[in-house]
């Protein structure tokens, strides 16, 4: 089964930038897209057999999920349940048959870190809903998370950036603890690879980048994870798409 997750910075925009060419090369059976920007699903997907599900944000332009599937969902869960985070359009979740499938994209926590305590309650309300799915089977988790873990995952690590600050990162320590495994550094414990660079300053040129995006499994799929990785020759967005594949 192969997975990928790509936050595309608009979904208008990716279309035009070769994103139906990039689903038609690969076979993929579910497809996260993340900061969808907007409410259109388009008949493209539908045509290449995909069941589509938008979860687009309340405000025009801004956040949204999508999510693709060849597989039919027992169940499609949008949000948590929390108007505050399901208004800007965060979570899809799709029960099959062996595991849960949510595609998140967390909030970023703000230049100035406005909003940083609105991200780290959405990091323990993401935290508690997945632990409640786990109760009946295992959980990927793949998505945004505009968190750099560790220093390895980001070419600098100045802690009043958003996404580097020692709250956001012992918040995903503290995720792992409980049972689950980041699929890429699993695989390449000392890879010092990218998933998100600026527009600016040629960063993506000169690789001064972070690892925002992650794929994240219950510990019970362990064994199963034969591929993760980071598409960084994939241009579009200023994200680079994240794979993973099971057995």
């Amino acid at each position: 089964m192969k997975i990928v997750s790509w936050n595309v910075n608009g979904i208008r925009a990716a279309l035009k930038k070769n994103l139906i060419d990039f689903i038609e090369n690969n076979m993929f059976e579910v497809i996260m897209f993340q900061e969808t920007k907007g409410d259109i699903v388009p008949l493209d997907f539908i045509m290449m057999g995909y069941e589509v599900i938008s979860f687009p944000a309340k405000r025009k332009g801004y956040s949204g999920v999508m999510t693709l599937t060849k597989i039919k969902p027992i169940n499609v869960i949008k949000g948590l349940q929390i108007k505050e985070f399901d208004d800007e359009g965060r979570t899809v979740t799709l029960e099959l048959k062996d595991f849960y499938v949510i595609n998140a994209y967390f909030p970023r926590a703000g230049d100035n870190l406005e909003r940083l305590d609105f991200k780290l309650k959405f990091n323990n309300e993401i935290e508690n809903f997945v632990l409640k799915l786990r109760k009946a089977k295992p959980v990927i988790l793949c998505g945004d998370f505009n968190i750099a873990h560790q220093n390895i995952d980001g070419a600098f690590s100045d802690p009043t950036i958003p996404g580097l600050t020692p709250q956001e990162r012992s918040w995903f320590s503290h995720f792992l603890s409980l049972g689950f495994i980041d699929t890429f550094r699993y695989l390449h414990p000392n890879v010092r690879k990218y998933s998100w660079w600026s527009y600016m300053g040629k960063a993506r040129e000169k690789n001064l980048g972070l690892r925002l995006d992650y794929c994240i499994v219950s510990e019970e799929l362990k064994d199963r994870i034969k591929m993760a990785d980071i598409l960084i020759d994939i241009q579009g967005s200023d994200h680079a798409p994240i794979i993973l594949e099971l057995t």
